[in-house]
C-alpha cells in the first residue's frame, strides 16, 4: 500500500489509527462477543476485526483464525479499504486480485470474503470488520447478514471511540494529578500561606506553611472556618472585604491580624485573585497570606521618628519667629522688615502643621488633605463683621500633599497680605473669588480681587513678594504664572500641571 496506489494520505491515515492506541493491547471481550455475533449471523467459521498498521494487519478480535496478525501483502483488507462501502468477495480463485494469494492457494484454503470499513469520525479508513469461508458463496451475504455486518461494524467503531475516550480521560484525570502534586509541592515550598476557594469562596486548600503557622489541624479551616483565625476586631471587616471580591471578581487585597500557633495576633497581608475560564467565569480562586508583622513594626518605627523630627521644625518655626520678634525690639527701625519676615514665617509654619505626620493626639481638626481645606485654613484671619470668609473659593478640590504645601502657602499667603494692605481686602466691601479648575493633566487657580481700590495700570514696581510668587509657581511647582491689573483689581492665573500638588497624583499619572 504506498502513496501512489492510494487516494488517501497513507500518513494520515496511520496517525488516525495510532490516535486510538490500540494497537497489540490484550484482547477485550466487547471485541470477541462482536466477532463471534458476525460469525454465527453470516455463517462463517471466520470472522475478524482487522486494522491496517504499517506492513501488517493486525487483529483486535478474531474467531477461527488463530492469529493476531498477519503480512500486508496476503490481506484481504487492504483491498477493501479502496472500497467506499465495503468488499465482497464470492470466489477469490476467481478473483484476479486473490487467486495467487498464498491464503487462497495454500492451506487456509480461503475462499469467501466480506468485509465492512471501519472509518474513524474524520472520515479516516482504520480496517474493517469481515467474515471470510473456506467454501465459495455465489450469493453472498443475505440482505440480513449484510445489514448486520453494517451494525457491527458501527459497534467496533463505537467501542474504539469509547475506548479512547476512557483513556483520554484517564489521561487528562492522571496529568491533572500529576499538575496538582506539583502545585502542591511548589505551594508547600513558598514561604507564604496559600489557599484556593471554589467559586462560592468555599475554602478547601491550604498548603503546609498554614498548618504550620496557625497550629490548627488539617481540615479545621475549610468552609468558613478561617474567619475564626483572626482577630475579633478584624473579622468583620474581612468577610465584608472577601463578600465584595466574591460579588464582583475584584481582586481580594486586606491587611488584618492573624492569630499564630502560640496564640499571638500577627500582621498579615491578604491577597486573592480570581481563575477564569474562557466564558469569563469564576473557576476558582487562589490566594496568599504573608506575615509582614516586621514591615509593620519597620513602618511605626518611621512614622514615630517622622512624627518627632517634624514636631522639632515646629518648634523651629517657633524659635525663628521669637529671634526676629527680639530683634525687632532691638532694632526698631527693622520692624516692618521683621513683621513681614515673621508673618511668611508663619505662612510656611501652618502650611507645614497641615501636612506634617501626626499622632492621633496632634492630628489638627481640620479635615481631610485637600487644596480647599488647606486654603480655607490659611485664608481663615480674612473674615468680615459678620465672621464670614472676605476669600469664596469656588470650583475643583484636589488632594494635596507636602509636595506643594510650601510653595501653595507662600504664593496665597503674599496675594492675600497685599491684598490686605493694598487691594481688595484693604476696604470693607473688598471680596476676593478663588476659582479652582481641573482640566486634564492642568490644574488652574485663578485669584480675582472685586471691590478694592481702583487701579490705574501696572505698577511700575515689582516688590519681593511678587518675585516670591513667581518663584513659588514657575520655580518649584512647575507652572506658569500670568498677572493682569485690571480696574476692578488684582487678576492672578496660577496654571500648574496636575501632578503638581501630590505625589499619590503623580504615582497614578504614571501608571
Amino acid at each position: 500500500m504506498t502513496a501512489a496506489a492510494t487516494p488517501w494520505n497513507e500518513a494520515e491515515r496511520l496517525e488516525a489509527l495510532w490516535a486510538y492506541g490500540v494497537l497489540d493491547t490484550d484482547p477485550e471481550q466487547a471485541f470477541e462477543d462482536i466477532v463471534q455475533l458476525a460469525s454465527r449471523i453470516c455463517e462463517t467459521p471466520i470472522a475478524v476485526v482487522n486494522l491496517i498498521d504499517k506492513g501488517r494487519q493486525w487483529f483486535k478480535a478474531e474467531t477461527g483464525l488463530g492469529v493476531r496478525e498477519t503480512p500486508l501483502d496476503t490481506s484481504f483488507c487492504a483491498h477493501a479499504l479502496l472500497q467506499d462501502d465495503g468488499m465482497v468477495v464470492p470466489d477469490a480463485t476467481r478473483d484476479t486480485r486473490f487467486e495467487c494469494n498464498p491464503l487462497v492457494t495454500g492451506e487456509a484454503g480461503l475462499r469467501f470474503y466480506a468485509g465492512r470499513l471501519l472509518k474513524s469520525p474524520d472520515g479516516h479508513a482504520l480496517g474493517t470488520l469481515c467474515v471470510l469461508d473456506t467454501r465459495v458463496r455465489p450469493e453472498g451475504l443475505t440482505p440480513i447478514q449484510a445489514e448486520t455486518l453494517d451494525v457491527l461494524a458501527g459497534q467496533v467503531m463505537a467501542q474504539l471511540e469509547l475506548r479512547r475516550a476512557i483513556r483520554e480521560r484517564e489521561d487528562a484525570a492522571q496529568a491533572l494529578a500529576d499538575s496538582e502534586a506539583k502545585f502542591r509541592a511548589i505551594a508547600d515550598s513558598m514561604p507564604q500561606m496559600v489557599w484556593s476557594t471554589l467559586p462560592d469562596g468555599f475554602h478547601d486548600y491550604y498548603n503546609a506553611r498554614w498548618y504550620e503557622f496557625t497550629g490548627v489541624a488539617a481540615g479545621s479551616t475549610d468552609g468558613e472556618g478561617w474567619n475564626g483565625m483572626f482577630h475579633p476586631d478584624d473579622q468583620a471587616k474581612a468577610q465584608t472585604v472577601w463578600k465584595h471580591s466574591l460579588e464582583t471578581g475584584d481582586p481580594y487585597e486586606i491587611e488584618y491580624r492573624l492569630r499564630r500557633a502560640d496564640g499571638v495576633y500577627r500582621w498579615t497581608l491578604g491577597r486573592a485573585t480570581p481563575i477564569r475560564n474562557e466564558a469569563g467565569e469564576i473557576t476558582r480562586w487562589f490566594g496568599t497570606c504573608t506575615d509582614i508583622e516586621e514591615l509593620k513594626r519597620s513602618e511605626k518605627g518611621k512614622e514615630l521618628l517622622s512624627q518627632e523630627l517634624s514636631h522639632r521644625i515646629k518648634n523651629i518655626f517657633a524659635v525663628v519667629s521669637s529671634l526676629i520678634a527680639l530683634s525687632a525690639r532691638e532694632h526698631p527701625e527693622a520692624k516692618a522688615f521683621a513683621g513681614s519676615a515673621r508673618d511668611r514665617i508663619n505662612a510656611l509654619a501652618r502650611a507645614h502643621e497641615f501636612v506634617r505626620p501626626h499622632s492621633e493626639v496632634s492630628q489638627p481638626l481640620i479635615g481631610d488633605t485637600t487644596l480647599h481645606t488647606f486654603l480655607s485654613a490659611l485664608f481663615k484671619p480674612y473674615v468680615d463683621a459678620r465672621g464670614q470668609s472676605r476669600v469664596v473659593l469656588a470650583g475643583d478640590d484636589a488632594t494635596f500633599d507636602d509636595q506643594a504645601a510650601t510653595s501653595v502657602a507662600l504664593l496665597f499667603h503674599e496675594l492675600a497680605t497685599n491684598a490686605a494692605k493694598y487691594g481688595a481686602l484693604s476696604l470693607p466691601d473688598g471680596r476676593v473669588l478663588l476659582r479652582t479648575r481641573n482640566e486634564g493633566d492642568r490644574f488652574i487657580l485663578t485669584w480675582t480681587e472685586q471691590g478694592g481700590p481702583p487701579i490705574a495700570g501696572t505698577p511700575a514696581r515689582q516688590g519681593f513678594g511678587t518675585a516670591l510668587s513667581t518663584l513659588s509657581v514657575e520655580g518649584q511647582l512647575g507652572g506658569r504664572l500670568e498677572r493682569r491689573w485690571e480696574p476692578g483689581g488684582l487678576v492672578l492665573e496660577a496654571d500648574l500641571p496636575a501632578t503638581a500638588l501630590s505625589r499619590r497624583r503623580a504615582a497614578l499619572k504614571k501608571k
